[in-house]
């Protein structure tokens, strides 16, 4: 069962620690590139509070954002900010998101996301999580995906292979970090390829933020995996 609770304290406790860790920044390193292609450290930020916007709407039975291209316009929209307006929208939309949390509501009911993706209530709070956790990482400002928390690592690792679970053009995988095992791929008897690596590495593969080069495999080629 999700217990929603746990993972809006787990979400609080995350947004902490990147505010805490971007406050050491200043307006030009907060500029500077961040790990995503063809975004700077401000468009990461501007994302995450925007986010924060879009699961209150997501929560509220609001379309989680107007449209595409809206999303996109906003964060380019407000990437060059200074860092202090930057720290101040992360933390006042984290802030909203934790209230809209906080307010009685049948978590058991469905939401939808984007583009037609639905999800129960309860797991949009894990979904922050997420998006807090790797942003933090995609920043490239010395938290990593080792220093990620062990038990959103290992539901994390969960919840994308879940994600690819049925895929035609995904083989029959086992993933495996020697004492923990997922399936994700097509459906079938048994695995076509194991793939075997730590945590970090097997979770950077799924979310699409390493290679894979660090992995090593059982019964064929590492899997090419669609985009998230």
């Amino acid at each position: 069962m999700i217990d929603h609770a746990h993972d809006l304290e787990s979400v609080r406790d995350a947004t902490e620690r990147l505010l805490t860790a971007v406050a050491e920044l200043d307006n030009a390193s907060a500029a500077e590139p961040s790990r995503l292609p063809g975004w700077s450290r401000g468009h990461v930020l501007s994302h995450i509070a925007r986010n924060a916007d879009a699961l209150v709407n997501v929560l509220e039975g609001r379309p989680m954002y107007a449209d595409a291209q809206v999303r996109d316009a906003d964060i380019e929209r407000d990437a060059p900010r200074p860092l202090d307006v930057q720290l101040t929208d992360v933390r006042e939309s984290a802030a909203r998101f934790q209230a809209t949390g906080a307010a009685p509501a049948d978590w058991s009911r469905t939401v939808e996301l984007r583009n037609g993706v639905v999800d129960a209530a309860a797991r949009v709070p894990f979904r922050r999580w997420v998006e807090v956790e790797l942003h933090a990482v995609d920043l490239d400002i010395g938290y990593e995906l080792e220093d990620l928390p062990e038990e959103f690592t290992a539901r994390e690792i969960g919840f994308l292979a879940e994600r690819f679970t049925g895929r035609a053009d995904v083989p029959p995988t086992r993933l495996t970090d020697g004492t923990r095992a997922w399936h994700t791929g097509r459906a079938a008897d048994r695995p076509e390829v194991t793939v075997t690596g730590t945590p970090a590495d097997l979770l950077g593969w799924l979310a699409g933020r390493r290679d894979g080069s660090g992995l090593t495999t059982d019964g064929g080629p590492l899997p090419a995996l669609p985009p998230l």
